[in-house]
């Protein structure tokens, strides 16, 4: 008589999950495990690992054939978070467990050889997807703990190794509940960003960077070598208002499910700087095994591209999608992933090769073949995704050491009005998020009332700018977030005006 044990896990399928009934049956015959069900290399491995840690817990392995069955079959699935469930199934096909001992919970966790648990990967999506099937409990590695206990609704158990976790079932020894502070939940940040008040004069990109975070644009940053580009870009983050709860449970809920942290929180807004030689799949996602890529990291932050024109042409034209939808699909024949990819695009790019084309001080040494070729590595399709492009100027060195005589702080400043123009914003969509980057062109024809005078000015300059249907509503969004800063209710001309200036480029 077989004897079939039923432990639940979960499978991380792109940024949700799936339920994993993890089967077992031990039947008489040869002693051997064979796991079935779509497996990966890293699962089909869990029998060595398994074996050792139930033998070295003083557990004891049964001497019978064994098929686990991880189902549904015909999800893939990979990782080692499946060792723990496995080991538990065994346990309960052999007799030590009774199948009421492990119902209404979940499990997951990777066993070391000696018994003991390691961290995974994609801890908040595992408990999300417990509590949406309803289960009471899920039990984790301790190091998964901070990051499972942002999701309400369950309870969130810490285990330290396999025997601790087999004595708690059968009542012997009971596991403490793991308790968590805020001040564990906070994840160290890499370091302190410049802010405006380190930037020396350019008054104009700080304008910009202030309606960007404003308004959460894109924006791009011309001009020669030295004048400050990559400084203006770094000092964005610093504008951006505070993560919300639920923004970070999806900030940390990425970056847990490409590896990239598994204990702790992320608690400051996201700030991505790809190498120029990195691939599609690596800023995309994907892979044999999916996993978010670096815009899907960089997910309610900005994802900053340091001189845009070396970037290869394929890779900049696979985000326009993710630009325009604020997500990514990526498609494998197994199936597919999606995952959330609302992020700000902060570029910088020189006006030619040798980066002194328009420069008063140095002149440019290249034909005009060259600049032309170097200008457009940019498409025009891709440059339509950009709200705001700003040329830097150069600044004199003699001017450099100068103190600025502030009554106030540039940054203080901007962080007062960006906080009024995002309190106006939430206001108007109903704290649902929204902001006024992502307006559909349907919400700007309903929701925003536009005078005759901003009309006309809206449809010359777009005719004289020979400007697509996509910049003109850019145009409109831009001014409407200009507008909140001005904490205007309606859009004026001098708004438009403003708008209009960052659609050229010079």
């Amino acid at each position: 008589m077989t004897t079939v044990a039923k432990v639940l896990s979960a499978a991380p399928l792109g940024f949700e999950g799936h339920l994993i009934e993890v089967e077992s049956d031990a039947t008489k015959g040869l002693p051997i495990l064979q796991i079935v069900g779509m497996a990966d290399k890293a699962i089909s491995e869990a029998k060595e690992r398994v074996k050792s840690a139930i033998v070295n817990s003083l557990l004891d392995y049964p001497t019978r054939r064994i098929t686990i069955n991880l189902a549904p079959a015909e999800l893939p699935k990979d990782g080692t978070h499946y060792d723990l469930p496995i080991a538990l199934a065994i346990l309960t096909s052999g007799g030590q467990l009774r199948q009421s001992e492990i119902n209404n919970a979940a499990f997951a966790g990777e066993l070391a050889l000696d018994g003991s648990l390691r961290p995974v990967k994609g801890a908040i999506t595992l408990a999300e997807t417990a509590k949406k099937a309803g289960l009471a409990t899920i039990y984790l590695p301790e190091a998964n703990v901070q990051q499972a206990s942002l999701v309400d609704g369950i309870i969130v158990q810490g285990v330290k190794s396999l025997k601790e976790l087999y004595l708690h079932l059968k009542r012997e020894v009971l596991l403490t509940p793991t308790i968590i502070t805020s001040q564990e939940l906070a994840h160290p940040q890499a370091g302190d960003h410049p802010t405006l008040d380190d930037v020396h004069s350019q008054e104009q990109a700080k304008r910009a960077l202030i309606i960007a975070a404003a308004g959460h644009h894109n924006i791009l940053l011309t001009g020669p070598p030295g004048t400050g580009k990559t400084m203006l870009a770094r000092t964005l983050t610093g504008l951006l208002p505070p993560l919300l709860p639920r923004e970070k449970i999806a900030t940390t809920k990425l970056h847990s499910l490409a590896g990239e942290l598994i204990d702790g929180v992320v608690t400051a807004r996201p700030f991505r700087s790809p190498h120029h030689t990195a691939s599609r799949i690596a800023l995309i996602g994907g892979g044999t095994h999916p996993k978010p890529g670096e815009i899907s990291l960089a997910h309610l932050g900005v994802l900053f591209l340091d001189e845009i024109p070396e970037y290869p042409r394929a890779v900049l034209e696979s985000l326009r999608q993710p630009l325009e939808d604020r997500r990514v699909s990526v498609s494998r024949v197994n199936g597919h992933a999606n995952y959330p990819a609302d992020f700000m695009l902060v570029a910088t790019m020189n006006p030619c090769p040798c980066g002194f084309y328009g420069d008063a001080t140095r002149e440019c040494s290249c034909t005009s073949t060259q600049i032309l070729s170097y200008q457009r590595r940019l498409s025009g399709p891709f440059l339509d995704r950009i709200d705001l492009v700003v040329n830097v100027s150069r600044v004199p060195n003699d001017t450099l050491l100068d103190h600025q005589s502030m009554h106030s702080s540039q940054q203080q400043d901007a962080l007062n009005i960006i906080k009024i123009a995002s309190e106006i914003q939430a206001n108007r969509y109903n704290s649902s998020g929204k902001n006024n980057s992502n307006l559909t062109s349907r919400e700007i024809k309903n929701d925003l009332v536009l005078s005759p005078d901003v009309r006309q000015l809206l449809g010359t300059a777009t005719d004289r700018l020979n400007l697509s249907a996509r910049s003109y509503f850019k145009i409109i969004r831009v001014a409407r977030t200009i507008a909140d800063l001005d904490n205007s209710p309606d859009i004026a001309i001098r708004h438009v005006s403003e708008a209009l200036q960052y659609r050229q480029r010079t």
